[in-house]
């Protein structure tokens, strides 16, 4: 078995420092890049995409909200076509720094409060994808399978990859249950294991106690997280343990069957 393990960095800007991304660097296979509306700015998207070449992971535009203030966790009143413009905006400053680095974009994960407004919406689920598909389709798409975004990226034949999300809890429905500051700290032991079942019996426990499906492509852990680079030790060793390789997904036409 193998799997794609994603992280939200590159989130720091100006004075202001977020996450330990040179930690986390090491065991993740595919960093999502702050595109410096919700978080980030040149200097730090240089700097996170630099980093990646380095450990060899593969990068991706972490698309947010224009909402610097809220970390991109307060919904905002933005238009489909805002949403479409403002991602090719975001998208366009990765894929420079990267081509300075010799690298490829590999996908597109909206942040936060947009990932959770798009699992609902189709219109802006349909905005996102149109332009990717405009600009370059064979992005992979991150959501999770309990979302609008799935559901139009499959019509819509895009690329599409599944997360599970090592350090949020779900509801019965299979959607994560959305907070705006994580303060408690998390056992990675029971992290680790949690991601261990949720790949090798497709299963998880929500907060109310019931087992559901969660289809993966990809374990998700954010780097503001408090202990973010123990909780990815341990997943990393724990998948290890279970002959669960870690690898990037790649690029839409370096994957076989990936619109199936």
């Amino acid at each position: 078995m193998q799997i794609d393990f994603n992280c939200d960095m590159g989130e720091s800007f100006g004075p202001y420092s977020f996450g330990a991304d040179e930690e986390l660097m090491r065991y993740i296979t595919s960093a999502n890049v702050a595109g410096g509306f919700h978080a980030g700015d040149p200097h730090v998207m240089r700097k996170t995409v630099a980093l990646a070449k380095e450990h060899g992971v593969a990068v991706g535009i972490h698309n947010g909200y224009r909402d610097l203030v809220g970390f991109g966790r307060v919904e905002m009143s933005v238009t489909p076509e805002e949403v479409h413009d403002e991602l090719i905006y975001q998208l366009g400053a990765l894929r420079e720094f990267a081509r300075y680095y010799d690298m490829e974009v590999q996908h597109v994960k909206p942040h936060a409060s947009l990932y959770m407004t798009a699992a609902r919406d189709e219109e802006i689920s349909r905005a996102i994808i149109e332009a990717i598909q405009k600009v370059d389709p064979d992005l992979v798409i991150y959501c999770m399978r309990a979302s609008a975004t799935y559901e139009v990226a499959k019509k819509m034949d895009q690329p599409v990859a599944t997360e599970f999300f090592a350090d949020r809890d779900y509801n019965d429905e299979g959607q994560i249950v959305f907070t705006r500051k994580v303060t408690d700290e998390l056992d990675p032991e029971e992290v680790g294991d949690r991601v261990v079942r949720g790949l090798t019996e497709g299963k998880v426990t929500t907060v109310n106690g019931n087992d559901i499906d969660i289809p993966s492509d990809s374990v998700c852990v954010h780097s503001d997280t408090p202990g973010a680079a123990t909780l990815a030790e341990a997943i990393v060793r724990k998948l290890g343990e279970n002959d669960i390789e870690v690898r990037p997904l790649g690029r839409a036409e370096q994957r076989v069957g990936s619109r199936e």
